[in-house]
């Protein structure tokens, strides 16, 4: 394979997880006295970070677009009281991702998690699906000083694993992902079923759209063979 480090996007990627922040979204509102959302309408804030999940969340129960410095305070510590207690309770593993997983370490690829989502949340989320002992690296949204779609989040996980960002594969869900692998110099895949922010995933900078984490790794292995 002509890849030897897999660098994974965590929500909508690998795990369903819209369920455990939904709930801890509607938490938050409920801590505000507002009304609850439906997880449709939440999935659409996720993307960019719980600070960004939290801002549009404010913005999206309120009528006035601007966002109380101290309310937004108020709703950032209700979001991780919340999401402590929901983190990992409903998500759920997407077909075919343990079987990518073993696919690529077989092949003899380093992996790593490469997410927006804090990383004192992206541990705990994996370890309680088991997933932790695919991964060499997890790298967080407070990992580094930029999150995703800024590229610096790859370009540590390249230099930390001490693999080139030209065999470097990255595996997301959404306009984060591909923005970020692209500044990389980092080839991308992209599946379908994830959080988009409302964008088409056709629309996107991808070298290729795959329907799973184990058509990934089919992917990689037939794009090895006719590099060869």
């Amino acid at each position: 394979m002509q890849y030897t480090a897999v660098l994974f996007d965590l929500d909508g990627t690998l795990v369903d997880s819209i369920p455990d922040i939904a709930a801890a979204a509607n938490g938050v509102l409920s801590d505000l006295s507002r009304a609850p959302l439906p997880e449709d309408v939440i999935r659409s804030f996720v993307g960019k970070g719980s600070d960004v999940l939290v801002q549009r969340l404010l913005r999206h129960t309120s009528e006035n677009e601007h966002i109380d410095p101290a309310e937004y305070e108020r709703a950032k510590a209700s979001f991780a009281h919340h999401y402590a207690q929901s983190n990992g309770q409903h998500s759920t593993i997407y077909p075919g991702v343990v079987e990518g997983l073993q696919a690529f370490k077989a092949a003899g690829c380093k992996l790593a998690v490469v997410t927006n989502k804090p990383i004192e949340f992206t541990i705990p989320l994996l370890d309680a699906l088991h997933l932790s002992p695919y991964f060499e690296l997890m790298v967080g949204g407070n990992t580094t000083e930029q999150k995703k779609p800024h590229p610096l989040p790859f370009i540590h996980a390249s230099n930390t694993l001490h693999v080139p960002a030209a065999q470097c594969l990255v595996i997301g869900d959404s306009i984060n992902d591909a923005q970020a692998a692209r500044g990389a110099q980092m080839d991308v895949l992209l599946v379908p079923y994830g959080y988009n922010e409302g964008i088409d995933i056709q629309t996107l900078d991808a070298d290729a759209i795959v329907s799973s984490i184990k058509h990934a790794a089919e992917w990689a292995t037939t794009r090895s063979s006719i590099a060869d």
